[in-house]
């Protein structure tokens, strides 16, 4: 065990239209949301871009699995731009963490707060994004080591 690694964290929920995009102060006790990055042809040099402002130590890639754990088109597709941004933010390391049900979880959380369905579609993303740094977050410190799986 490692222990919990000071630093900024930023976390993206990498969606087919837009980017949510989350970060948490150095400590690792508050994440907030960042903005949401229409996806297309400049979505990974805008996250590459936002790892360098805000001097992230890392990036947390949440992939999408199925319930059964399995992965199918969208997590490859999430890989794929992992990868990519992996060698964009180099040294900044990249990792994958299980994002199953944050999504859901987020448009709970959104929707309990008094936020309508067409008021969500704007924040949604960076709302999950939220979600999946706290439960990395969560991880390190119940575990001591580095949540997900590290790219290489």
């Amino acid at each position: 065990m490692t222990g919990f690694r000071p630093g900024v964290r930023l976390a993206v929920d990498w969606g087919g239209a837009r980017i949510g995009v989350a970060a948490c102060d150095p400590e690792g006790l508050l994440a907030y949301p960042l903005e949401t990055v229409p996806a297309g042809k400049t979505a990974e040099g805008r996250v590459a871009e936002l790892v360098k402002e805000h001097g992230a130590i890392e990036l947390i890639v949440g992939l999408p699995r199925s319930l059964s754990g399995g992965e199918g088109p969208s997590a490859n597709k999430v890989r794929r731009h992992a990868k990519s941004l992996s060698k964009r933010i180099r040294p900044v390391r990249v990792r994958l963490f299980d994002e199953r049900l944050t999504t859901v979880t987020a448009a709970r959380a959104l929707s309990d707060s008094g936020r309508r369905a067409h008021q969500q579609r704007s924040v949604i993303d960076m709302a999950a994004a939220v979600t999946i740094l706290e439960h990395a977050l969560d991880a390190e410190r119940r575990t001591g080591s580095p949540p997900g799986e590290l790219l290489i």
